[in-house]
């Protein structure tokens, strides 16, 4: 016997329609090229994105059509999530820092037939139009007053594009399994791949982001989005915001800079915020460096990459701000795990907790997480265990875009490509890529967890730590470090620094200074260029 409920579909649509009438009077602020504080409501931005729909009809674009957007974090980037989605069609938001070849390759493997771009980028396409042909036209997101000039075919000026049409329009009634957002990895080895998101992942993904002990997102907060709306989604804060209605802070370009960050905290009084270490690590230099505060925030989410410890008590002990570690990826739409401590972790003694802290956190309901041996056997939940992360749930891929075959195994498991370990409170700890995990002596050695070691030096900015091809123990782990500016540290200090916070033989048997490291176009340490960089390392010893 089914239940007598009404079978309503899970469509983006219905958070639109849900925000402009419960929440239409709240507040959408944002920074663009051309104008530094823009200011307007729900209720603003869902008539701008009606009529971008009705351009986007006239432009001839229909359901099932990719639309693609080069842009960074602001309102007419909110626009296009909502216009595009809504009227059937892909949004397929495109990471503006990757290669050239990659962004050819991503843009003609989508199909892409309109690209709608910021003004920073145009140089960027006009280089590559006459390799991407599957592209009608392009749409620069601007007014009239700053358009560049541009052989680009079929150019458009968004402003002048939306300008004379209604603000009515009449959203087609969708299923909630048709493709709505299609985001592509940043391709470390290969080319990058498609993760194609569905209405109703996208709605289950939102409504678990906002959870208390996820984002914790309400009506009252005033939210900063600062991972990049190109990279999954911006970790569904443009739905989850929009549902809850809280007010939303879009930095735009200025995202990774400190002094704008923390002007906009303190204008718009900010309560949450999410992004990678590397801009908390701004943001805490700026503060530092001027002594600063941001008093109404309360709290950071980060993720993308290992957060060092001594960030996240820097911004607690010295601002009051609470850091919580996340974990996911491009194939899980991408929340997967979430560091929400309970009461009595948050009891434990200063060097426990700091353990805790680190940690990715659990998993967040709608995930189900393993971790397995190289035989796929299931490891106990003991905090030692190390195996193969394997997830499974409504919101994770089961197959890249156009590809042939699913990317699951027999039991509809997605193999993450981390390695990891559970604890007793279901605590995740990841303590390695699977292919960057070190083998030295035929034992494992986890280069992440040197990593924060490493990082919590006072006198360290970043640290890497990459297996190199040792003539006695097949592999042994190579320290390379950035200082901060002006900072000098003597090798062996460096190397002395892991005495006792981890195993002997674990201590990196060298170490090299450098003055930056390369990264990906999501913002990660890039190891295989590291790699590549000092695969002729010479040992010492």
């Amino acid at each position: 016997m089914n239940g007598l409920m009404m079978d309503m579909p899970l469509t983006i649509t219905t958070i639109m329609n849900f925000a402009e009438k419960v929440h239409a009077n709240q507040e959408i602020v944002s920074v663009t090229a051309d104008n530094p504080l823009h200011r307007y409501t729900f209720g603003d931005s869902f008539k701008r994105a009606r009529q971008l729909a009705n351009a986007l009809k006239d432009l001839g674009a229909k359901q099932g059509d990719c639309i693609a957007t080069l842009a960074w974090n602001d309102y007419r980037h909110l626009e296009l999530y909502y216009g595009i989605s809504c009227s059937g069609m892909i949004c397929h938001t495109i990471n503006p820092r990757l290669f050239e070849e990659q962004l050819e390759y991503i843009i003609n493997h989508a199909e892409d037939q309109w690209v709608f771009v910021d003004v920073m980028f145009v140089p960027l396409l006009a280089k590559m139009q006459d390799k991407i042909p599957h592209v009608k036209g392009f749409v620069v997101l601007t007014d009239e007053a700053h358009m560049p000039e541009s052989d680009l075919r079929d150019l458009h000026c968004y402003e002048t594009l939306i300008s004379d049409k209604p603000d009515t329009f009449d959203f087609p009634e969708l299923d909630e399994n048709l493709a709505c957002a299609l985001c592509y990895t940043s391709g470390t080895t290969g080319n990058p791949k498609g993760v194609l998101y569905s209405h109703r992942s996208t709605i289950l993904h939102c409504y678990a982001a906002a959870l208390p002990d996820v984002f914790n997102i309400s009506v009252n907060d005033t939210v900063m989005p600062i991972v990049p709306m190109f990279h999954v989604n911006g970790w569904g804060n443009a739905y989850s915001c929009l549902m809850i209605g809280s007010k939303v802070v879009l930095p735009g370009p200025k995202m990774g800079d400190g002094e704008t960050l923390c002007n906009l905290i303190n204008g718009e009084k900010v309560t949450k915020s999410a992004g990678v270490p590397t801009v908390w690590m701004a943001l805490l230099q700026y503060l530092d460096k001027t002594g600063q505060k941001v008093e109404s925030l309360e709290s950071l989410t980060v993720g993308g990459a290992a957060c060092p410890v001594s960030v996240m008590k820097a911004f607690d002990e010295r601002y009051n701000v609470w850091m919580h570690n996340a974990w996911g990826m491009t194939e899980m739409s991408p929340l997967g795990t979430y560091n929400s401590l309970s009461k009595e972790q948050k009891a434990l003694p200063e060097e426990e907790l700091d353990i805790v802290r680190q940690k990715a956190g659990r998993p967040i309901y709608g995930v189900e997480l393993k971790i397995v041996d190289a035989d796929n056997n299931e490891l106990p939940w003991d905090g030692e265990s190390s195996g193969a992360v394997k997830v499974r749930g409504p919101w994770i891929t089961n197959r890249y875009f156009k590809a042939e075959e699913e990317n699951i195994d027999a039991d509809g498991w997605f193999e993450t490509g981390d390695v990891a370990t559970v604890d007793s409170n279901s605590f995740m700890n990841i303590t390695d890529r699977t292919k960057d995990v070190i083998k030295s002596g035929g034992e494992w050695i986890s280069s992440i967890e040197l990593e924060n070691c490493a990082a919590d030096h006072p006198q360290v900015a970043e640290a890497a730590v990459v297996g190199i091809s040792h003539p006695r123990w097949t592999e042994r782990p190579l320290l390379v470090v950035v200082t901060h500016e002006g900072e000098t540290i003597d090798p062996a200090e460096m190397l002395a620094w892991f005495d006792g916070k981890v195993a002997t033989w674990w201590v990196p048997s060298d170490v090299v200074f450098v003055e930056s490291l390369p990264h990906t176009a999501t913002g990660k340490l890039s190891k295989k260029d590291i790699r590549v960089q000092f695969k002729d390392h010479t040992w010492s010893k």
